[in-house]
């Protein structure tokens, strides 16, 4: 949000009766999620509350104070300059607050409270429902809402406390934990072949048809041997691009052409050989496994626990 520029703006009266320290911290976090979803509808969703009761808080803080904290209007909303000042001691205030009732609960504190987490497609859908249902097992009094959606979310505008990430993370306003790698390999079904002997070496995959998935790769792989480390480029004008894992697997399957992806996808399908492993000894880079989140001065025990259940139970998962 941008500071509203200097204007002459009407004082908010302070409130005759005291607004007790309790419902202030409550108003005070209110206000905190307002700026930071963008909206008063935003906050509302994600506070599990109506519009017109984050409305009514944001009144009645300002009313406390006796100072307009935003400038509103039918199609923006913005800080004013005290609403700029407020912001930042106000989340100070709120992290404080956070971290002195967790300190007073212990650190060994249940965790509760419902945790939103993104995740991809396809690793969202299979790998890793264990390591979620786990979670579940061990921590009674918290819900997940479990979001699949192959992109990094916006973690305040969205509300999300954490992500699962495969691929390298280059944002630095997130902590990024590595869970495990993903191994990847080169699959087609027999048909691609077309009576031609099983190709030993990279290169002659380069006369085949190619399916690309764009979010890791498009028109070139390299390739590199298990033993010897020898590396082999390989590029190609593929048939199909997607940026869906399911969708790769189903083009490779009837026989669209080659693919690299995630062994495990793969596996049941080369078990009943709906594909073949071209080229074993021969692997794509692996991709890494990431679990992120933003940077904070505190910390829910919700997400605490949620990271230490990933770190035990995805490398497991990811292995076998």
């Amino acid at each position: 949000m941008k500071t509203q520029p200097s204007a002459p703006v009407a004082p908010v009266a302070p409130a005759t009766a005291s607004t007790p320290s309790a419902d202030r911290v409550e108003l005070m976090q209110t206000f905190v999620r307002i700026v930071e979803a963008g909206s008063l509808s935003a906050a509302a969703a994600q506070l599990g509350t109506t519009q017109p009761t984050i409305s009514r808080r944001l009144q009645n803080l300002e009313r406390s104070l006796g100072l307009r904290l935003l400038q509103r209007s039918t199609h923006a909303m913005k800080l004013t300059e005290d609403g700029e000042r407020c912001f930042g001691r106000a989340k100070e205030l709120v992290a404080g607050w956070e971290a002195f009732e967790a300190d007073l609960r212990g650190a060994g504190d249940e965790p509760e409270g419902t945790l939103r987490v993104v995740v991809p497609h396809a690793f969202g859908q299979q790998q890793l429902v264990g390591p979620l249902a786990e979670f579940l097992r061990r921590h009674s009094r918290v819900t997940v809402e479990w979001l699949l959606y192959d992109r990094t979310p916006e973690f305040i505008a969205d509300g999300i406390d954490c992500a699962i990430h495969v691929g390298e993370v280059s944002d630095p306003s997130v902590v990024a934990i590595r869970l495990a790698q993903v191994p990847r390999i080169v699959v087609a079904a027999p048909a691609v072949l077309d009576g031609l002997a099983m190709p030993s070496h990279p290169n002659e995959l380069a006369m085949l048809p190619w399916l690309s998935l764009r979010t890791f790769y498009r028109n070139e792989v390299t390739l590199t041997h298990a033993v010897t480390g020898e590396s082999q480029r390989l590029a190609f004008r593929p048939r199909v691009g997607t940026d869906s894992l399911y969708a790769l697997r189903s083009a490779a399957a009837l026989g669209l052409g080659v693919a690299v992806a995630s062994a495990w996808l793969m596996a049941e399908d080369i078990a009943q050989g709906r594909l073949l492993h071209l080229v074993p000894e021969w692997q794509a880079s692996s991709l890494p496994m990431y679990l992120i989140y933003p940077y904070a001065s505190f910390y829910p025990a919700k997400l605490r626990r949620f990271v230490e259940t990933m770190r035990q139970c995805v490398p497991a998962t990811m292995a076998g």
